[in-house]
């Protein structure tokens, strides 16, 4: 095997072993103490843990898993499996030494929610970035992504998870653990899709100016931006318009106004957020991009 491809499977391997790492102390320091209602196969085996304590929490999410990690071999292929498979098995692990290590007591629910939810969405975003996940409805919101391609991962997840929390807060019998579990459940997609989105955040401007060839020129020669010319035409008076389109990086909104601004004060600009943006000088594709 090439020695690049071993260095970058290792490293992957690495990543989804700190995130697992995240995964479980998330779980043992803000959910469980807390009686916070946790979705997924996790959640699942929180009511069997409550109901047969005997039952380890960790070995009941493997045990859990098999049907659903059968089905994710047929449809997703073997790498991906392979790599979920080894998530599912070390934040289990994780979870069942966390677990005795510290004596975990209850802090403010509100906290928990919060940071539950940071730690647990920011980590299992890490872990679908390598292409991997924990298993559970982790495996099923991938599976979903199948069909459902046009929606966030952290969406799929939330909705995957809504079924399972209201049986968590069943079992429980309490409406607030229900409650704060939809909150962190909520922070946790947020989390997770700024992981996998977020950090490529870009944003479209879109110009009108009498002086158009100057902003191109500047954009192009000085801020190594790209620029399309876009024909259009004013509704109201039905003179012809040159319009700009250029995409950017976050960081350089404020160079592209000011350069924007100081060549034509009076300029039309409208700075759009993009979700994605794909091509030279951002990200690009991969064929099983989430």
């Amino acid at each position: 095997m090439n020695p690049s491809k071993v260095k970058k499977q290792v490293l992957s391997f690495i990543i989804i072993t700190l995130a697992s790492a995240v995964y479980a102390l998330g779980f043992v320091w803000c959910f469980e103490p807390n009686g916070i209602a946790f979705g997924g196969i996790t959640g699942l085996a929180q009511i069997i843990n409550y109901l047969i304590p005997v039952a380890p929490v960790g070995v009941t999410v493997i045990v859990l898993n098999i049907p659903l990690f059968l089905l994710g071999w047929r449809l997703l292929g073997g790498k991906l499996l392979l790599g979920s498979l080894y998530a599912m098995f070390i934040s289990s692990i994780f979870i069942d030494i966390f677990t005795p290590l510290w004596d975990w007591q209850p802090m403010e629910p509100w906290l928990a929610c919060i940071f539950g939810g940071l730690t647990l969405g920011g980590s299992l975003g890490f872990v679908f970035q390598q292409g991997s996940t924990t298993g559970g409805t982790d495996l099923a919101a991938r599976l979903l992504k199948l069909k459902l391609a046009w929606l966030p991962m952290g969406k799929l997840l939330m909705a995957v998870d809504l079924v399972v929390i209201v049986l968590v807060a069943l079992t429980f019998r309490t409406l607030s653990t229900l409650l704060y579990g939809l909150v962190a459940l909520y922070i946790s997609s947020l989390a997770m899709d700024g992981i996998l989105y977020g950090l490529d955040q870009a944003k479209v401007a879109y110009i009108i100016s009498d002086k158009n060839d100057d902003i191109a020129n500047m954009l192009v020669k000085e801020l190594d931006r790209g620029v399309t010319i876009l024909q259009g035409q004013g509704a109201y008076t039905g003179a012809e318009k040159k319009v700009l389109m250029c995409a950017f990086k976050q960081r350089e909104i404020a160079s592209i106004k000011a350069t924007v601004k100081e060549i034509d004060p009076g300029a039309f600009l409208i700075v759009c957020p993009a979700h994605e943006v794909l091509g030279e000088g951002f990200r690009a594709y991969k064929k099983d991009d989430l």
